[in-house]
């Protein structure tokens, strides 16, 4: 994550305070769209409510859609986003560890700062483990650090991977997301539960 606007343009502070106003924005409309409950974010998993699931999706074809038109009109330039190290083996552990704490506890970590922010103590006991699970991270680290940089893979994009151009690829992810809204819908059907 970098600076909303350039140096040049606004300060450093600015930028952070822009950054803090945007996070309190995000914070609301979590609440707002019923993120907050850890019966509807473990829904996703029972097959009882896919809404988490169509809003992250949809805000993940939105960004990419949105990025893509701005390269394509020279407004921004997508050799420069900054793409993450991906070490596999951290991947698939750090995928799994997650998910299980996602099934167990009902959050992920945004969400549960959201829940803990309008009193849930459900959520304040799961950001409890989140930091004791980052400080047994840290402390270990030289113990796992082998494992954490296990099949370094460098700083790849999918489409690259694959072999395919970004907008070929994008179509694809956005053929994807239909399905899975489509087979949302369908499980909703098929688990029904009452109203929470």
């Amino acid at each position: 994550m970098g600076p909303l606007l350039p140096n040049e343009l606004i300060s450093n502070n600015t930028n952070f305070l822009l950054a803090f106003i945007i996070g309190i924005g995000f914070g609301f409309v979590l609440e707002a769209s019923g993120f907050s409950s850890s019966r509807k974010l473990a829904g996703v998993f029972y097959g009882y409510d896919t809404v988490v699931l169509k809003v992250f999706f949809t805000g993940a074809i939105v960004a990419m859609l949105g990025m893509l038109f701005f390269s394509l009109f020279g407004w921004m330039d997508l050799n420069l986003v900054y793409i993450n190290p991906t070490f596999l083996t951290s991947v698939i552990l750090g995928g799994v560890i997650m998910g299980a704490g996602f099934i167990m506890g009902g959050f992920c970590p945004g969400t549960s700062v959201c829940a803990a922010a309008i009193g849930k103590i459900d959520a304040m006991f799961f950001i409890i483990g989140l930091f004791i699970g980052i400080f047994i991270f840290t402390e270990g680290y030289p113990i796992w650090e082998h494992i954490y940089k296990a099949k370094f893979l460098g700083f790849p994009k999918l489409n690259e991977l694959i072999g395919i151009s970004q907008g070929f690829f994008a179509l694809l992810l956005i053929i994807a997301a239909f399905a899975m809204f489509w087979l949302g819908e369908k499980a909703e059907k098929a688990f029904p539960r009452e109203e929470y």
